[in-house]
């Protein structure tokens, strides 16, 4: 029995840069820009492990880094923030 093509997320990306021309940089960019003053006002409370809630999607970070992007419809809070504490 042959066993079916699973794309990896790195394919994935790559076919999002190179297939449908999606420059990952300047959104990743733009992504950290829009964000960057709900980061600052977190780390200057001492946030190393926080959220920030932004159009509609909660962005896990974790000393610095956004390790998890949810949807905020359906995104259990309170488990979120344990398993980023928890990491």
């Amino acid at each position: 029995m042959k066993r079916p093509v699973i794309m990896s997320q790195h394919a994935m990306l790559r076919w999002l840069e190179r297939g449908v021309g999606i420059n990952m940089e300047d959104l990743r960019a733009s992504i950290e820009a829009s964000l960057a003053v709900a980061a600052a006002a977190a780390e200057s409370i001492g946030g190393g492990h926080y959220l920030i809630v932004s159009g509609g999607l909660v962005y896990a970070v974790r000393d610095g880094v956004v390790t998890t992007v949810l949807d905020q419809k359906t995104a259990r809070l309170p488990d979120v923030m344990r398993s980023t504490a928890d990491a």
